[in-house]
């Protein structure tokens, strides 16, 4: 496997952020002046119990949900500087999702998923079909073109969504609990991909994860706590 060196480009800089949730006895400081600095070329992982904030800041670096203090910006771009319509099609461009749960539409085939992202950003079915089964290619799954997802494993189905979520060829690919649904092997041989075609030096990756078992693939762990980052490591790598 090619590791990546990281190299000095931020793709996400996030400094003070915050997020509350509800209002007077329901209020939950869900985020507690997080900052953190995600780098191009950079596979980092979210760690910490449940409920400490790792959905929340990742959900708030996609532009998924608004903070309410501090700055976050993708690129050099300032999140609060877009309108509602700016940021969704920022975000159709330059973002990827892969979920623990695949989220793959049941009536269409593997090559129909995957072209998603490219129909929606103006691709032709046949430029977006191209565009699919090399991705598929890529995660291994050759020759599934038409499968529909129920006749796919677990770790097939992760693979069609992990190829779905960098088809379009975004700079940040946002991941959380890719592989808790997944035995130890199939968990592997998923992060071994990610790793392996996500990271490069004009993108980032960002993985949510309990599974201590792919900490060996992170370039930084940001462990998280009561909505802190608690502490950062950069394991050596050889």
């Amino acid at each position: 496997m090619t590791i990546m060196e990281r190299n000095d480009a931020v793709a996400v800089s996030c400094r003070g952020v915050t997020k509350v949730f509800g209002s007077g006895d329901t209020k939950v400081m869900a985020l507690r002046g997080v900052d953190l600095d995600i780098y191009l070329g950079e596979l980092l992982m979210l760690v910490g119990p449940s409920g400490c904030g790792k959905t929340t800041l990742i959900s708030v670096i996609a532009g998924i949900l608004n903070l309410d203090g501090g700055s976050c910006s993708l690129f050099g771009r300032d999140l609060s500087g877009f309108t509602k319509d700016s940021l969704t099609a920022f975000r159709r461009v330059n973002i990827g999702f892969v979920f623990q749960t695949f989220n793959l539409i049941p009536t269409l085939s593997v090559v129909e998923n995957i072209s998603i992202p490219l129909l929606i950003n103006g691709k032709s079915q046949e430029q977006a079909a191209a565009g699919a089964v090399e991705y598929l290619v890529q995660v291994g799954l050759k020759g599934r073109e038409e499968s529909l997802p129920s006749q796919l494993s677990g770790g097939q189905q992760q693979r069609v969504a992990i190829a779905r979520a960098l088809v379009h060829e975004p700079k940040l690919i946002v991941c959380d609990e890719p592989t808790s649904a997944l035995d130890h092997q199939t968990g592997e041989l998923v992060m071994g991909i990610l790793k392996e075609i996500a990271v490069r030096s004009d993108r980032a990756l960002v993985i949510v994860t309990h599974d201590a078992r792919t900490f060996k693939f992170a370039d930084c762990i940001a462990y998280m706590d009561d909505g802190h980052i608690v502490k950062l490591e950069r394991p050596n790598k050889m």
